[in-house]
């Protein structure tokens, strides 16, 4: 993972000043159609926003209430198993039952501790803005949004697929770099020289320190 760690800092770093938002809210039974992805956005990222900006203990970097909102608020609403085939690429297709479920629970793992040391970041200042949609959404749909406050703009990009009455996220762009594709080239490299068990025992060995990190903070 050593070539791109400047560009996956970058990439959560950034996360700092938002949320990887939960894109799937229950609708009422008279409504035919899910809400827009680009409305449950806004409406979710601003909800997790306002709850870490109302409570000291967020901002303070009180890492296991962040983890537990992050792993209740967002993480239930992405995609984890297309998220994690995208990023494993051809590896996954090799991967034996056991191998995916490892696969799958590692990068979880990953992604909630990434994005709850992220969340402690986020100042008081900072809102999102959500552009309009291109277009009429499908099964599909690209949510772009940006981050504002005292500094420069960041922006943020949300992938997004239906699922029935609702939108789950399987991919992220941070300034104009793609979630997927960043550790899709870190997954890649690692596969081929150590195969899938190399990379379930590289996940599992990150996961390991960021949680030594956790409890020295």
């Amino acid at each position: 993972m050593h070539q791109t760690r400047g560009i996956t800092r970058r990439l959560f770093l950034a996360l700092g000043a938002i949320v990887f938002a939960g894109a799937s809210v229950v609708v009422s039974p008279a409504r035919a159609e899910p809400v827009a992805p680009d409305q449950m956005i806004e409406k979710l990222s601003t909800e997790v926003l306002e709850t870490i900006k109302s409570d000291p203990a967020y901002q303070n970097g009180n890492f296991d209430k962040v983890s537990s909102l992050v792993d209740s608020s967002i993480m239930p609403h992405v995609n984890f198993e297309r998220m994690t085939a995208l990023a494993v690429g051809r590896g996954w297709r090799s991967a034996s039952p056991e191998q995916r479920e490892s696969l799958i629970r590692e990068f979880r793992v990953l992604l909630l501790r990434t994005y709850a040391g992220a969340l402690t970041q986020v100042r008081d200042d900072q809102r999102i803005e959500v552009k309009p949609l291109r277009g009429k959404p499908e099964d599909e749909a690209i949510v772009r949004t940006q981050v504002v406050g005292s500094g420069e703009p960041i922006q943020l990009s949300y992938r997004l697929e239906r699922n029935g009455d609702s939108w789950r996220i399987f991919d992220l762009n941070v300034l104009g770099v793609w979630l997927i594709d960043t550790y899709r080239n870190q997954f890649k490299q690692i596969v081929n020289a150590q195969g899938v068990d190399g990379l379930i025992q590289t996940l599992a060995e990150k996961n390991e320190q960021f949680a030594k990190a956790a409890g020295r903070g």
